[in-house]
């Protein structure tokens, strides 16, 4: 039975990114492409989501599942059709594993990595999907690109996401639009910021002559990007403008924890996005900061792995976050900020 206590009185979607369950041991499949299963057989996703909507203060309506490659068809077919099956739209975001889209030689492997979730998507009905596919996460050698550097990453990268959208015949499908996701330096080299994010996602609408990509917002990249909160700002107002800006991952910088660690971010940045009229869907996102996968962002910044859930577990600190932006969607709508 729902907790749910809260109404979301806004045309906003609100749901979350699962990494809270972590990567390794339930979002990343085994070698053989198959997803954890608890002990009675079920897929561990589908689980932790089932337990999450049950808890929630507010009712869920998507959840942005990280989709990987080599993933069995049969077991994301299994989990986008229970996901649904509790009244969330399943958006997928792909995720890539040992290429790098800026690199021409390795062209053909970022397309073929990125094609089966996007056919997936295609075959289920899906109308937004996602990446990180703009760059190789935390890619061995990789350095920033600047200058001419930056711009042929930004065309190889238009080449690569045309291709994609070509050879899975996306602009005649389900699939309305596609967000993309920059990461914090790091993480990434090249495309570390709003900015340059912005950058790619403009110039593959240019050579597609549509609007079709968006670029996501996610406050703890922001936040960790070296740009200011106001150049931030502006930057959403800009996307707003241009319909080119995507979902809002309310998530706070270096902790990836308790959204009371984030100064500010989340607030300003999503109070922002709200009042340019182009925001649709808000995901919590929070990070298990025991999780194996993200041993190397430990080592990266030492804040990261800091435990914020003051003694909740990880589900309730979601549950709290959830109500937390279901209160501000609220609310920026009661100030007239968040318009139907």
């Amino acid at each position: 039975m729902s907790s749910a206590d809260i109404s979301l009185k806004t045309r906003i979607r609100l749901g979350v990114v699962p990494t809270h369950l972590r990567f390794v041991g339930c979002l990343v499949p085994d070698e053989a492409g198959r997803y954890p299963r608890d002990e009675s057989g079920e897929i561990r996703i589908v689980v932790g989501m089932r337990e999450l909507c049950e808890a929630s203060r507010v009712p869920l309506n998507c959840v942005q599942i990280s989709v990987f490659p080599g993933c069995d068809d049969g077991d994301l077919d299994e989990m986008i059709t229970k996901l649904r099956a509790h009244g969330l739209d399943v958006d997928l975001i792909m995720m890539l594993g040992g290429v790098n889209p800026m690199n021409p030689a390795d062209e053909d492997a970022v397309v073929g990595q990125l094609l089966p979730g996007m056919k997936a998507a295609v075959k289920h009905g899906i109308g937004t999907v996602s990446s990180t596919s703009i760059e190789g996460w935390m890619f061995p050698g990789e350095t920033e690109r600047t200058g001419k550097a930056f711009e042929e990453a930004v065309a190889q990268n238009v080449k690569v996401h045309l291709r994609v959208i070509e050879e899975a015949d996306l602009l005649q499908s389900s699939v309305k639009s596609w967000h993309i996701e920059f990461l914090r330096p790091g993480e990434f080299q090249t495309f570390t910021n709003i900015d340059r994010g912005r950058a790619f996602v403009q110039a593959a609408n240019a050579a597609l002559g549509g609007k079709f990509f968006k670029l996501i917002v996610d406050a703890a990249h922001c936040g960790n990007s070296g740009l200011s909160i106001d150049h931030n700002i502006a930057t959403i107002r800009s996307l707003g403008e241009a319909d080119e800006l995507g979902a809002f991952h309310a998530t706070p910088p270096t902790t990836r924890g308790c959204l009371s660690t984030d100064d500010g971010w989340i607030g300003a940045l999503l109070a922002a996005a709200a009042a340019t009229g182009k925001l649709e869907k808000v995901y919590v996102e929070m990070f298990h900061h025991q999780d194996a996968a993200l041993q190397p962002l430990r080592d990266l910044e030492p804040g990261f792995g800091l435990d914020t859930r003051d003694g909740r577990s990880y589900a309730a600190t979601m549950v709290d976050g959830l109500a937390d932006i279901a209160r501000r969607l609220n609310n920026l709508r009661a100030r007239g900020i968040l318009k139907d």
